[in-house]
């Protein structure tokens, strides 16, 4: 037998076989190498951005699971983001995809967090971790737990102390935390007392990561002045979302109250003229009347004075983690209101984060992989 294994055709396999395995695991090794040195890279360095985009349905607000999640965001995605002249990504991410419903961490969505974070640090990105959508709270729900249920409560802050325990590795030059994208509650201050609690459980282990909090109801920049800021944290940005006006942003989106509205609009100028609102009853027309309004540069820099003024107030980064328009109004119209509004946020030093990558409103049409140029260029061009 042992003759048999060795004879001269079979040692030339077994010698192969070795040649290979030293070969993936030098690579393996190399490739380790380098990602620990672009992580360590942040290490000392302040987190500051002032660009970037979404990754929205990846691990968030998505079906996709197995294979298609794992294809769906790539390293050569975040290359070509980086490429453009980002400077960061958000990363959304909900509860039902990296948790199952014992509160038990789902090995294979955190796996693809790291890799997004890793694969960020090798282009030298920064990242935002947000918990988008909560099994006790989306935003656009009717029934919210989170606002009543104590238990509710108490896993949304198991979450961040998963999160925090699993993510303090990262320099804090690297990732930020966002608590809670777009909270919905009828009380403001059920929302303050909620980020009191959660910031206590990073602050446990992780003093010095930069936290990102938002306004009530949908982080709107009209409720910006109930939001509590926690005393004695200089590591926190402030944040809010933008898509006004709505019947320009999210014109005949599926999911809102104002799909079924099809005439004109436009930007600058009044949104709805007189005549287009004839034919229109009931709530249609009450809701496209409410929308009724006259828009343009100035205006959209006037509605963000609540959060441009608390920024200052407190001394506190700002920052717009969403905002976009679908596809769906004139390109003209559309490319306006995009121009105004990264000039009004980068005139007041607010960082920005467009939604999305290759989303609804993204800036790669996902079905053939092509890059809008005209919109990137508007967004991160010189």
């Amino acid at each position: 037998m042992i003759k048999q294994f060795f004879k001269p055709w079979n040692t030339n396999k077994v010698f192969i076989k070795i040649l290979f395995l030293i070969f993936i695991i030098g690579c393996s090794w190399e490739q380790d190498t380098e990602t620990r040195t672009a992580i360590s890279s942040f290490e000392n360095t302040p987190y500051e951005i002032r660009r970037g985009v979404n990754i929205s349905h990846w691990l968030s607000q998505s079906e996709r699971r197995g294979e298609e999640r794992r294809n769906f965001i790539q390293k050569e995605d975040i290359d070509f983001i980086s490429s453009v002249g980002y400077d960061h990504i958000r990363i959304p991410i909900d509860e039902e995809q990296m948790w199952d419903t014992l509160g038990n961490k789902e090995s294979e969505a955190f796996e693809l967090l790291h890799n997004g974070i890793r694969w960020a640090a090798e282009n030298q990105l920064r990242v935002v971790v947000d918990l988008h959508i909560l099994r006790s709270h989306y935003f656009n729900a009717d029934d919210k737990p989170l606002w009543t249920d104590p238990a509710a409560q108490l896993q949304f802050i198991n979450c961040w102390r998963d999160l925090s325990e699993e993510l303090k590795k990262y320099p804090n030059g690297l990732v930020a935390y966002e608590l809670m994208n777009e909270p919905v509650a009828d009380d403001p201050e059920e929302w303050n007392i909620l980020v009191e609690r959660a910031l206590a459980v990073v602050r446990e282990n992780e003093p010095e990561r930069k936290v990102v909090i938002g306004s009530n109801r949908w982080q709107s920049v009209f409720t910006f002045d109930d939001l509590r800021i926690p005393e004695d944290d200089n590591h926190i940005i402030l944040s809010f979302h933008f898509y006004i006006p709505f019947i320009i942003t999210h014109y005949q989106a599926s999911w809102t109250d104002i799909a079924d509205y099809d005439g004109p609009v436009k930007y600058p100028g009044l949104t709805v003229e007189d005549e287009d609102l004839e034919g229109l009853e009931g709530e249609l027309y009450d809701r496209i009347k409410n929308e009724q309004r006259y828009y343009d540069r100035d205006i959209l820099e006037m509605l963000m004075a609540q959060p441009i003024q608390k920024a200052s107030q407190y001394d506190l980064p700002l920052y717009c983690g969403e905002w976009g328009c679908y596809p769906t109004i004139d390109e003209a119209s559309r490319m306006q209101w995009y121009k105004d509004m990264r000039f009004i946020l980068e005139k007041n030093n607010i960082s920005w984060a467009n939604w999305d990558y290759k989303g609804g409103f993204g800036i790669v049409d996902r079905d053939v992989n092509k890059p809008f140029a005209e919109l990137i260029n508007i967004l991160v061009g010189d």
